[in-house]
């Protein structure tokens, strides 16, 4: 048995004693889980799925608690407190998570977020974080095809758009004029890959590409409309702003979606809006 340090283990219970649960950690002895996490009813022999990290004695320590980051992800994490030798994230965890000095773009400030990843130092075996993360996102051509849907953790903003870091991995990039609605370092989000660059960087976007996004989004235009008395005061000279804030759309998959209701002759176009062709019976 090989236990993951910064990841969930299962583990198997030893014994118990007054202070909490030994779980069977193999080669690396036996491992506490304090009194606090251990489970209702739980005895010698139960297995349990446990996260693994240092205590401040450098010891193997157990908990049931879910840290904000795990080993090889990235994160958005506050600055709890500093010293003279780094700063330390809040996690979740009883013990912060140290950035020493030399992983810091620039000197972290208590009570600012900051995205970085974590790692286990190859020195110490502790477990830190960087924010240096571009060293840590993969060089390798991704696989995604157009249209693929990903997990994004927005990073930093850039003169074209949002950097974002995709299902913990690659870099990807959001541009300013397919956003449309308010992003921040940090957010955790659906996106989809756009195209994937002959110099293998990712485009994404917010809104599902495609024929497949309009066709959706018309059905979903033709329940609104039904839904509010038959009519919007929405139409095509509308703000993008205003569209986004009513449908969660661009302006252009808007504009498509009323383009493909009109053409089915299930809507009119009206100075003030769009309205049902023929209201349905009830």
């Amino acid at each position: 048995m090989n236990i993951e340090l910064g990841k969930f283990n299962t583990l198997t219970v030893a014994k118990e004693v007054d202070f909490g649960m030994y779980l069977d950690g193999g080669e690396e002895g036996e491992i506490l889980l304090p009194s606090r996490y251990v489970p209702e009813d739980c005895e010698p022999g139960d297995e349990l799925k446990v996260f693994i990290y240092l205590d401040n004695e450098e010891r193997l320590v157990a908990t049931t608690l879910t840290p904000l980051v795990q080993v090889g992800e990235f994160a958005c994490l506050e600055v709890a407190w500093v010293n003279q030798y780094g700063a330390f994230l809040n996690w979740g965890l009883m013990k912060d998570l140290f950035v020493p000095f030399r992983e810091q773009k620039m000197k972290m400030l208590v009570g600012k977020k900051y995205v970085v990843h974590a790692h286990l130092d190859d020195e110490s075996y502790r477990i830190v974080a960087s924010a240096k993360v571009d060293r840590y996102l993969s060089n390798e051509k991704p696989s995604y095809e157009a249209g693929a849907e990903v997990d994004i953790l927005v990073w930093q903003k850039t003169d074209l758009g949002f950097k974002a870091i995709i299902d913990n991995k690659y870099s990807g990039l959001l541009y300013d004029s397919e956003i449309f609605q308010p992003l921040h370092t940090g957010d955790k989000l659906k996106a989809f890959v756009k195209q994937v660059r002959e110099d293998n960087k990712i485009d994404l976007m917010l809104q599902k590409p495609g024929f497949e996004k309009v066709d959706d989004f018309s059905k979903t235009l033709l329940q609104y409309i039904k839904d509010n008395g038959g009519r919007t005061p929405l139409n095509d000279k509308s703000p993008a702003e205003e569209i986004y804030a009513t449908f969660g759309v661009s302006k252009k998959t808007f504009k498509k979606g009323v383009g493909d209701l009109y053409k089915k002759h299930l809507i009119l176009l009206q100075e003030d809006g769009i309205v049902l062709a023929k209201m349905p019976k009830s």
